[in-house]
């Protein structure tokens, strides 16, 4: 059954991991992430790790995206988009960046790379897995996480800073 739920679920992944990156509209692009985000999820429960399913669905699926399309929906995705290139040369060397990128992937790969090493998972916890990373999560690393909320507020309001200038018509550099 599991070999069943994965050759379902791995198409529609890579599809819309595939159609995410050829959207022009920003808001399709940003729902499609979450499908991308709630295949993951189905790929956790295959692996058996409910924990990480469930965060993967509230925490990116969720909250995240959720925070991604308000901005998206505060700057404006009406308008009309210039597809002309700014810097000369820029398409060209974003090909070449990523047929490296793929050949570089291809030759870690076959060479084995972090496939045969020392990448043990750790042994289950004594008291469970999902008190273990809870303590983790909010003891040794608690200032990350909170500095991590802090950053996607702040890029909230900025967005609508930014938002609330354009619609006015108050150019960026003459607004205090």
């Amino acid at each position: 059954m599991d070999l069943i739920v994965f050759w379902v679920t791995a198409p529609i992944s890579v599809g819309a991991a595939a159609l995410m990156l050829l959207q022009r509209n920003a808001v399709h692009a940003a729902l499609l992430l979450v499908l991308n985000q709630f295949t993951l999820a189905v790929f956790f429960v295959l692996l058996d790790a409910h924990f990480l399913a469930a965060v993967q669905v509230i925490v990116y699926a969720g909250a995240i995206m959720v925070l991604f399309l308000f901005v998206i929906m505060l700057l404006g995705v009406d308008r009309e988009e210039v597809l002309r290139e700014r810097i000369r040369g820029q398409r060209p060397l974003a090909v070449f960046l990523g047929v490296l990128m793929v050949a570089e992937l291809v030759l870690a790969v076959r060479l084995g790379v972090g496939l045969l090493g020392s990448a043990v998972p750790p042994m289950a916890q004594p008291q469970g897995n999902v008190r273990a990373v809870a303590e983790a999560l909010f003891t040794r690393y608690v200032f990350p996480f909170e500095v991590t909320s802090v950053l996607l507020i702040v890029a909230a309001i900025g967005a609508m800073v930014l938002a609330r200038r354009k619609a006015r018509g108050i150019p960026e550099e003459a607004a205090p």
